[in-house]
């Protein structure tokens, strides 16, 4: 950081969406030999090396979520791939989520996910990351110049053997406009569910919160806040605005 007097330069932050593709990952291998997406949106230690993430996985019909789970399973980068029974089938017909979705369990071994590279050079995950088609879709955030940015960048894809391509950049002072752009088309609910989520520390590195306390702070069920939660980050991170 540069120095100014007796002052430290102000250090612009900068948000990306990071589309990112690198070898050895489930998400990306069960979504590019399928017809269906997922969003992913914590994980939590398990015992051994292996961690097991949160996933929902959505597309047009059942049977594609059956065939991602079986895909999902056969995969050597997955140590157990567990359904929730509960199934969500939507009625809008052109939801961006898909007409039917599932929440998975999945654990496999954090060293093939991007999660700690990212942070370890300062790209702090920011929102639920979407995978489709097998690409994975990271909304971050980082502290540093356009030019640091690209040689962090540089970095990654050589360590990860990765192919990291940059599909949105804003920079401080537009981050008030773009974050009042973002909630444009979603409800006064999925507004809510979604300001309170990043509020509450739900997209922190280890969570801060719970839906549950989340839904308590709503006065609304739990089952009622993820629904509007989950809407919101279905039309956030929808591929028209996160590409």
């Amino acid at each position: 950081m540069a120095i100014v007097g007796n002052e430290p330069e102000k250090q612009d932050a900068t948000r990306l969406t990071l589309e990112i593709q690198h070898p050895n990952c489930w998400t990306l291998k069960a979504t590019e030999q399928t017809d269906c997406g997922l969003i992913a949106h914590t994980v939590y230690n398990s015992p051994g090396d292996a961690v097991k993430g949160h996933f929902t996985a959505y597309a047009d019909e059942t049977d594609d979520i059956e065939e991602l789970i079986e895909v999902a399973r056969g995969l050597d980068l997955t140590e157990s791939v567990v359904a929730m029974n509960k199934r969500h089938d939507f009625s809008e017909r052109d939801s961006r989520l898909g007409n039917t979705s599932l929440e998975l369990f999945v654990e496999y071994d954090p060293r093939n996910s991007m999660s700690d590279a990212l942070l370890s050079k300062g790209f702090i995950h920011d929102a639920p990351v979407r995978v489709h088609d097998g690409y994975e879709y990271w909304p971050v955030f980082v502290s540093a110049d356009r030019e640091a940015i690209s040689r962090r960048l540089d970095f990654l894809r050589e360590e990860k053997d990765a192919e990291i391509a940059v599909t949105r950049i804003v920079s401080d002072p537009e981050f008030g406009m773009a974050d009042s752009a973002a909630s444009e088309g979603l409800s006064k609910r999925q507004r809510e569910a979604f300001l309170l989520a990043c509020d509450m520390g739900y997209y922190s590195w280890p969570r801060e919160t719970t839906t549950r306390e989340m839904a308590e702070e709503l006065d609304i069920t739990k089952t009622t806040f993820l629904e509007h939660l989950r809407k919101a980050e279905a039309e956030l991170l929808s591929p028209e605005r996160v590409q």
